[in-house]
């Protein structure tokens, strides 16, 4: 009997379809709140079963939900996995929905009783017997009709009806409205007669269409007697090949195109015989076969799982984790109408950029395929070559979706800035389709030839810098910077990841070797200077291969074995890198200066040196054009301004200068180097040397100005790294500091400079005043008096 107070139930909110009284259905449950309450008050209990009247929306409130609903028990539960949870709900009457209420877990609901009109009345009970003796003589079922012989009341059998019917869910929430049983039993009949007019017309249809098979069945025939003939002469595994083959291809949704070009080659193949022709059209048809024109893989957009996934497997990076969780947020909000995503990850070796797009992958569900672009020089790498030629294979992109098995992978392109060029063709502009949302749903591969959909890939490129790719490219990268470690992170990094990895790989157990804390610090400081880890890794290597062969000498009363420096120094040996900075005595005339490389920041020397001569300047250290004209334009600076800085221009012109970069074995170019060409200009003709803890990088204009250059994260680190304790950057850098480690920021003097006057006044030493046999007055050595 209906409840006749109102009652508070848990709530399982239906996107789509409409569960009546009387009727016994299995209901998906997906919604974490859904399944909270379903585990909460299990089997036997009373749930309310609302339908939303938009099913897109995840988190429905009150006014997403139809005002009537059903109240049903819960006979079963069924765990199903990967496809989620199933309850079996028995149907059992209307209620009027009066209010959510939104727990910590799960959502319930206040409901009321509907009152029924005509439930009873007799033109409702002549149109039950109406619509029974209608139904009986069309659906020849047992079960069916015993059902519907019940005795039962005439709302109940509306509703029993209604849901033998394929409805559309608006038609049966139509039957669910209707409190009116006179009104629902004539509503269901009318959905029923329309719905046997239908099935009329489908049997009438599907006469007229068995009728123009005779075709097709001749066809099929004459196949059977060809496959016949074929397996006499060919023998029974070759035939059984090709049939198989068919079944395959037969069995897989394919798009209208690709169905009429498989089925052409089909038949060419059950017509060839053995060779090399049909070898070709085999593999073309297996690939066919192979691809996933439908398979997607299930995802999830949980951005907490991938925030943990990230956090637990790569340390720091706060930047770059962040940017990656925004676009996935943007990707979960976008829900079905997103495009594909490419990223581009973009920093020093070792930093971790394939390992983020691993742990990207693994967080979202998706399976993984790495493509390894470097040296990559053919186009038909990514395109693919033309069938026409001996061995031709389909391209990177499309062999990758064949080994993942579905058409939403993340495929990392791996050092995509190590592409090549040669006679075959450019491959960066075969990428530019590839890498495009607005072309890649249509990415016709030169050995497949037909139309596939790449628009549901997410691309995750690499690269060290991007300098050297063409701007059509680089545009379509949604580019995520990733800069060196910090000396803390790195200490941080072995602890936690390397130090526990390379004892796995070595056989060892943590307690069997005691590491004292700062050990990994030194390791760090004193035998690796890179941007990223990789070299540490190699370093913990080594010690554990040691520790392991004493490990196994060792007996188990000899207890852990114990890592102090002095062990650590036998092991690895004599330390590679020094405080340099802090020890070293320069003379005038060298300055530290800071370059970026494509493998992080980088420490540059600049030396310069005077000799009698006539006044010309030499430059060496393989040098490019533009730190050419760095060099020129500082030494156009000093003589331009000889009488400012009380310079002896008579002397320049009767001394050579040799301004050198040391490395000569490794090109060098760019402008953020003639701050510091200037400084050790400057310190040469003074005399005064440049601050051992100083590095500086700027670029110089012939005004003296100091001009802000790219890279300052970079270099600030690899300044921190080298053990400099001040740094001279541009003022117009400043916005830059932000994205410098708060601890790199406090352990380092950053001075801001807008002219070549500050630079000088910070980076220079002051001298004791000498007499000087050049020019009496002036200090020994000097040639013009600075600031």
């Amino acid at each position: 009997m209906p409840q006749t107070e109102s009652r508070i139930l848990p709530v399982l909110a239906l996107r789509q379809g409409v569960v009546l009284p009387g009727t016994l259905v299995p209901v998906p449950v997906g919604r974490k709140r859904s399944r909270a309450a379903l585990a909460r008050f299990g089997v036997g209990a009373e749930v309310l079963l609302a339908v939303q009247f938009d099913p897109q929306v995840e988190e429905p409130a009150q006014a997403d939900l139809h005002p009537i609903a059903v109240v049903a028990t819960v006979r079963e539960i069924r765990d199903q996995g990967r496809r989620g949870v199933v309850a079996l709900v028995d149907g059992k009457e209307r209620v009027r929905l009066s209010a959510l209420h939104f727990g910590e877990s799960y959502t319930a609901a206040s409901v009321e009783p509907v009152e029924l009109t005509n439930a009873e009345s007799d033109e409702a009970r002549a149109l039950a017997k109406s619509l029974r003796s209608v139904v009986a003589e069309v659906v020849d079922d047992a079960e069916v009709s015993r059902t519907l012989s019940d005795p039962i009341a005439p709302g109940l059998l509306a509703d029993r009806v209604a849901a033998m019917i394929e409805l559309a869910p608006a038609r049966k929430a139509e039957v669910l409205h209707a409190l009116d049983v006179e009104a629902r039993l004539r509503l269901v009949a009318t959905l029923f007669h329309e719905a046997r007019a239908r099935a009329d017309l489908d049997t009438k249809i599907d006469s007229e269409v068995r009728q123009t098979l005779s075709k097709a069945q001749r066809e099929v025939m004459l196949r059977q007697r060809l496959a016949a003939i074929q397996k006499e002469l060919d023998g029974d595994e070759t035939s059984d090949g090709k049939s198989k083959l068919r079944a395959r291809i037969d069995a897989l949704e394919l798009p209208e195109e690709v169905r009429k070009v498989a089925d052409q080659q089909l038949r060419r193949l059950e017509q060839q015989g053995e060779g090399p022709e049909a070898n070709v059209i085999r593999n073309y048809l297996e690939l066919i076969a192979d691809l996933p024109w439908t398979e997607r893989a299930p995802t999830t957009s949980d951005l907490d799982a991938l925030a943990a996934t990230l956090e637990a497997e790569h340390h720091g990076l706060g930047d770059v984790k962040r940017r990656i969780l925004e676009h996935m947020a943007v990707l979960k909000l976008k829900n079905s109408k997103s495009r594909g995503t490419v990223l581009a990850l973009v920093g020093p070796p070792g930093v971790g950029k394939t390992s983020l797009a691993q742990s990207v992958a693994a967080a979202t569900g998706r399976p993984l395929a790495r493509v390894s672009l470097g040296g990559v020089r053919d186009e038909a790498e990514i395109r693919g070559h033309r069938r026409t030629y001996v061995g031709s294979l389909p391209g990177r992109i499309v062999s990758a979706l064949r080994r993942v098995k579905v058409r939403n992978p993340v495929i990392v392109l791996d050092e995509i800035d190590k592409l090549g060029r040669g006679w075959a063709g450019d491959p960066e502009a075969a990428l530019l389709e590839v890498l495009d949302p607005e072309q890649n749903a249509h990415f016709v591969d030169h050995y497949l030839e037909l139309p596939f959909d790449l628009s549901e890939v997410m691309f995750i490129a690499t690269a060290n810098e991007l300098s050297g790719l063409s701007p059509p490219l680089r545009d379509r990268l949604e580019i995520i910077d990733i800069s060196g470690y910090t000396l803390d992170e790195k200490t941080a990094i072995g602890r936690e990841h390397l130090w526990p990895k390379q004892l796995g790989e070595h056989g060892l157990e943590p307690e069997q070797v005691s590491l004292d804390e700062s050990t990994i610090e030194l390791v760090v400081r004193d035998y690796t200077r890179e941007a990223g880890v990789r070299q540490l890794g190699r370093e913990l290597a080594k010690l554990c291969r040691s520790l392991a062969l004493e490990v196994a000498r060792a007996s188990e009363a000899d207890g852990p074995v114990q890592v102090d420096t002095p062990k650590l120094r036998k092991i690895l040996g004599r330390p590679r890198f020094l405080d340099e900075p802090a020890e070293r005595e320069r003379p005038p005339g060298v300055a530290a200066g800071l370059a970026f490389t494509p493998v992080g920041g980088d420490v540059l020397y600049i030396e310069t040196t005077l000799m009698p001569g006539k006044g010309k300047l030499e430059i060496t250290g393989q040098l490019g054009d533009v730190m050419n004209e760095s060099a020129r334009a500082a030494l156009a600076y000093v003589r331009s301004h000889a009488a400012e800085l009380d310079i002896d221009s008579a002397f320049l012109e009767t001394h050579d200068l040799h301004i050198h970069v040391p490395a000569g074995g490794v090109p060098k170019d760019g402008p953020s180097a003639g701050v510091t060409i200037f400084t050790a200009l400057a310190s040469l003709l003074s005399g005064r040397k440049v601050r051992p803890d100083t590095a500086m990088t700027g670029e110089a204009s012939l005004r003296g100005r100091v001009l802000p250059v790219g890279g300052i994260k970079a270099k600030v680190l690899a300044a921190h790294r080298a053990g400099f304790t001040r740094v001279i950057i541009p003022s117009k850098n400043e916005h830059d500091l932000e994205d410098i480690p708060e601890n790199v920021r406090a352990a380092l003097d950053i001075v801001l400079a807008r002219d070549m006057s500050e630079v000088l006044a910070h980076a220079l030493e002051a001298v004791e005043p000498a007499l000087t046999v050049d020019a009496p007055g002036r200090p020994e050595g000097v040639l013009f008096a600075l600031p």
